[in-house]
């Protein structure tokens, strides 16, 4: 456990496992209750792309749709040299989870709470990061149409998907052409000996995204492109 992380970091993350777990007893943050398997489900799931070069790269680093705080806390923890934007659309697990990444003392975490089809439109966001990361959100059409006008070009896109993400991929060729983004490869998510249950789709901005992505709120996720 501790061969990735440092003491100190370790300590954090605890820490911050602790706080989101004791919140979880009253607020819906995670499926996973038991200490060890949301370590193991959430901490090192979060970690599996720090080997990435696009991620070694990144300074500016964007985590959309956050939920409990995963893959951007522990990312965070980890790279102290970067700066993380955490979005989510729900406030209130937002504020938990800001609450908690105080708590352990990060400092290199902003929150912001909206939509993502909304947030993208904003000249402060829209193509200004390195990487976006996100975990479980969508599927990959939908994803593409929310992330791709946040990152910069020649920044990526990591998203963790389950095993059955070829499916994904396939059906993912239109809205990378229309969003100017390339997938470069699939990642196998295994860090410490442990076979992690995500795989990570890296996929490359190419192009400047149209101003007319991403359509209006609502629109990606009931008709993909």
């Amino acid at each position: 456990m501790n061969r990735l992380l440092t003491e100190e970091q370790t300590k954090m993350l605890e820490s911050y496992r602790d706080g989101i777990l004791e919140i979880n007893k009253t607020m819906n943050l995670t499926r996973v209750c038991d200490p060890e398997e949301f370590w193991d489900k959430h901490v090192l799931d979060s970690l599996a792309c720090v080997g990435l070069d696009c991620y070694k790269d990144a300074k500016k680093v964007l985590d959309l749709g956050t939920g409990a705080g995963f893959p951007g806390i522990p990312l965070a923890v980890f790279s102290p040299d970067k700066e993380f934007l955490l979005v989510d659309s729900v406030g209130k697990k937002l504020k938990a989870v800001e609450g908690e990444a105080k708590n352990i003392g990060l400092q290199n975490v902003f929150f912001v709470h909206g939509r993502a089809e909304d947030l993208a439109r904003d000249s402060a966001y829209r193509e200004s990061f390195d990487l976006c990361v996100s975990r479980a959100v969508a599927f990959l059409p939908v994803l593409l149409e929310y992330c791709l006008p946040f990152i910069r070009v020649g920044g990526y896109l990591v998203s963790y998907k389950g095993p059955d993400y070829a499916e994904e991929i396939e059906a993912s060729s239109k809205a990378l052409k229309k969003l100017g983004g390339e997938i470069v490869s699939v990642e196998s998510a295994g860090l410490e000996d442990k076979k992690l249950e995500h795989y990570m789709i890296v996929v490359r901005k190419t192009s400047p995204t149209p101003k007319s992505y991403p359509r209006k709120a609502g629109t990606p996720s009931k008709s993909p492109l």
